[in-house]
């Protein structure tokens, strides 16, 4: 009787669809399920349970997602997914698992490259508990912790990482054979070296890959569809797609996911380097292409890809080489060669899909491109997750903090950020090291963790990719460090600093942001500081003009920099460009016969970049002159520079507030008395203000030597003495009527053939002779 309930038990099992699992839980060796599959199965939350698709595995099973409840779905990792040879959107079988305690386990790396030693107790705390069966993979998981689960069960995923990252090991064999947990009387080695594994899944998974869920929601059904269902196309009477072509920035993961997706959709993977490829015989190089095509056509399902493409297919016209001519002709023949159906896909990764021949890029031999682009704060967040699921955090790290201060960071920029929180961590525990001994003392490893003042640290020495060819400040300066300019703080905090951190904001009310802003005012206002401090607080990359970088004295240069600077933002937004003199750059034209060309091309290229085809999503373009008079009035209409921006000379208030900012640091004596001075100092700008202060402290070196130690009134008086105000009561009137002359300005035609003679007047140019 008791044999019969027990195989009644056995019986019960629950069908369910295959679905990945949050990027965050990966190597934990746990399976969602809904609560109808408890139900029937008769199990609870933390047992384990085996899951049948092609191969039988086994996991712990946990509740399932809130936005999964009511769907009949298991949730699995790229690991699990890989043991029950399944992917997703296909059905397993799962039952609840009779695991039995093992004597004996046997671990060895599953990464080629990785040679492991240390002691197998440490493995025996990491999976004490977990079921497994010979030939899984499995991983010494991270820091990230199991949401969503009663804190028994969670302190089961809790134990101590074995390394600073997290390592793939191939669970080689078992006694007994199989579903088996360690317990405290298994015996657990670890072999040093990589035993072949089944398949490339040790290496990279779906779960390796951040931040491009909708790519591989793309590349999924341009693969995997093909690869594991061909009879869908026969039945629909199309051709299955033959190439995919990836391309975007450097470092973004274009290689990894193309390897993910040959892990996943169990396919054989045949890699071709451009420059590998490379023979020097006459026809060498079309004859190792042609053997590799022949190769993966045999091997079928199969997936060819080839790296660097453009080092390979250039564009014909382009090169003077026979050779390369020929190679791209034999890649163009042997695509148009596939098979219709023969289960092949060609995927190709470049950076420079504009050097690639145009014969390549059309449907029937890469039927598809795929951008990969420079991820948002989400992907950011799930790259550094990945990253740092084996590093040892500190409490104070917030990996969602260090994703919003990352813009512009692709995934290669986040690995080195990692890389370089981790030195800074080993570098405070290096005076603790016997460099003699050659160990680490234990008790050393254990207090091992990463902090943020490691990753805040690392940040300094770490710049996004795509910026490395400008010059790239991260600013400093902040609205505190900024006195006497609230108007103009309030306009560009409404202008650049809202959008840039709320976009949503302006997308419920259906408004677009500002595109540009000018700052106009005297010499020395702060124009440049308070665009310094709108990229901080706007916690945005800040890319630095100056006119002069711009322009160049070769016919198109100039263009070219100006289409490369707003393409740079491009990539690494949101962005504040800052350019400084900007009425050197986009004088108005037609101001006469002698006027460069150039400067008529440069104002043309940047109407076209700031109001052309091409939107300007959160990059925020801000300039800065003294005389915007001279400006091309093209540009200060709204589309272009939406804000014209007076910074003015500060009021009395602001005045004191400048000096309070740049005394803060000097001993001053009890008779100094800011209020007055400020009271002394009309039409002073913040420049003027701040030589006051340095004077009076010169004052007081003079006074007393080296030995001062205090600034006094009367050092300020003698240096309001020396001290002029650069803005006279002339320029500061031209300016206030300038405020409502600029602006109708560029609603008016500007006509060819006048010059525009002092601060607001055009005049007629002379005719001579």
């Amino acid at each position: 009787m008791a044999d019969e309930d027990a195989s009644a038990v056995d019986e019960k099992k629950a069908r369910l669809q295959v679905a990945a699992a949050r990027q965050e839980e990966s190597g934990q060796g746990i399976a969602r399920i809904p609560r109808s599959a408890f139900q029937a199965l008769g199990i609870t939350e933390g047992d384990a349970v085996e899951i049948e698709g092609k191969r039988i595995t086994a996991a712990i099973a946990i509740p399932s997602y809130k936005e999964d409840e009511s769907l009949s779905v298991i949730r699995l990792d790229g690991l699990q997914r890989g043991n029950a040879e399944t992917g997703s959107g296909e059905h397993v079988t799962i039952r609840r698992a009779n695991s039995r305690p093992a004597t004996r386990v046997v671990f060895a790396p599953a990464q080629r490259e990785m040679r492991l030693q240390g002691p197998s107790q440490a493995l025996k705390k990491v999976f004490f508990g977990k079921p497994m069966v010979a030939g899984d993979l499995v991983a010494t998981h991270g820091q990230q912790p199991v949401q969503d689960v009663p804190p028994e069960i969670r302190r089961m995923f809790n134990t101590p990482a074995y390394a600073l990252t997290q390592i793939r090991l191939q669970v080689v064999s078992t006694a007994p054979k199989g579903i088996v947990h360690i317990d405290e009387n298994t015996e657990v080695e670890l072999r040093a070296e990589f035993e072949e594994p089944r398949d490339g899944r040790g290496s990279v998974n779906y779960d390796d890959v951040g931040g491009m869920e909708d790519t591989i929601t793309a590349l999924r059904e341009m693969v995997e569809l093909p690869l594991r269902y061909p009879e869908l196309f026969t039945r629909l009477g199309v051709d299955p797609p033959k190439g995919v072509l990836l391309h975007g920035p450097p470092g973004t993961g274009k290689t990894r996911l193309a390897q993910a997706v040959a892990n996943e959709s169990d396919a054989e993977f045949f890699t071709i380097n451009g420059p590998e490829i490379m023979g020097s015989a006459y026809g060498e190089s079309e004859k190792r292409l042609r053997e590799v095509f022949e190769e993966a056509s045999r091997a079928a399902p199969s997936i060819i890809f080839i790296d660097e493409i453009d080092s390979i297919a250039p564009k014909r016209q382009n090169v003077s080489g026979e050779a390369e001519k020929r190679l791209v002709a034999q890649l163009l023949t042997l695509m148009d060669g596939l098979e219709a159906r023969s289960n092949l896909v060609v995927i190709a990764a470049t950076n420079r899909p504009d050097a690639i021949d145009e014969a390549l890029r059309r449907p029937g031999r890469f039927d598809r491109e795929i951008i990969i682009g420079v991820p948002d704060d989400k992907g950011r967040r799930e790259i550094l997750a990945i990253h740092t699921r084996g590093m040892p955090l500190g409490d104070g790290v917030d990996l969602t903090e260090l994703a919003r201060s990352t813009h512009g960071f692709v995934g290669a920029d986040l690995a080195a950020l990692a890389r370089e929180a981790a030195i800074e961590a080993v570098r405070r525990i290096m005076p603790k090291i016997d460099f003699d001994e050659r160990t680490v003392p234990p008790e050393v490893l254990e207090t091992l963790q990463v902090e943020r003042n490691d990753f805040k640290a690392a940040l300094k020495r770490v710049q996004p990719s795509a910026m490395r060819e400008v010059m790239v400040q991260a600013p400093t300066t902040s609205w505190s460090d900024i006195g006497g300019l609230t108007e103009a703080q309030e306009k560009l905090r409404e202008g650049v600093e809202l959008p840039l951190r709320n976009p949503q904001a302006f997308e419920r009310l259906g408004i677009r942001p500002a595109k540009g802003f000018l700052l106009y005012g005297p010499p020395g206002t702060g124009k440049t500081l308070l665009a310094k401090a709108v990229a901080k607080e706007a916690e945005a990359n800040f890319i630095s003009m100056k006119s002069s970088d711009l322009l160049s004295k070769w016919y198109g240069e100039s263009e070219q920099q100006i289409s490369r600077m707003f393409a740079r933002a491009r990539q690494v937004a949101p962005c504040v460009i800052f350019i400084d003199e900007i009425d050197s750059l986009v004088p108005a034209r037609g101001m006469g016969g002698n006027e460069p060309q150039v400067t008529a091309r440069v104002v043309n290229t940047i109407l076209a970049e700031m109001d052309g085809m091409e939107e300007l999503n959160s990059i925020v373009v801000i300039g800065a002159t003294n005389r915007p008079n001279l400006v091309d009035p093209a540009l200060l209409r709204p589309g272009r520079f939406d804000e014209l921006v007076y910074v003015g000379t500060p009021s009395l208030e602001g005045r004191e507030h400048i000096l309070k900012i740049h005394t803060k640091n000097m001993p001053l004596a009890e008779d100094v008395d800011l209020a007055h001075v400020a009271a002394q100092t009309e039409r002073y700008t913040g420049a003027d203000l701040q030589d006051v202060v340095r004077r009076a402290g010169l004052v007081a070196i003079r006074r007393s030597g080296e030995s001062a130690t205090l600034v006094t009134g009367q050092d300020f008086v003698e240096a309001l003495a020396d001290s002029r105000a650069t803005v006279s009561e002339q320029m500061e009137a031209e300016y206030g009527k300038m405020k409502g002359e600029l602006k109708k300005r560029a609603l008016e035609v500007n006509p060819i053939g006048f010059v525009y003679d002092g601060m607001l007047e055009p005049t007629r140019e002379k005719k001579h002779g």
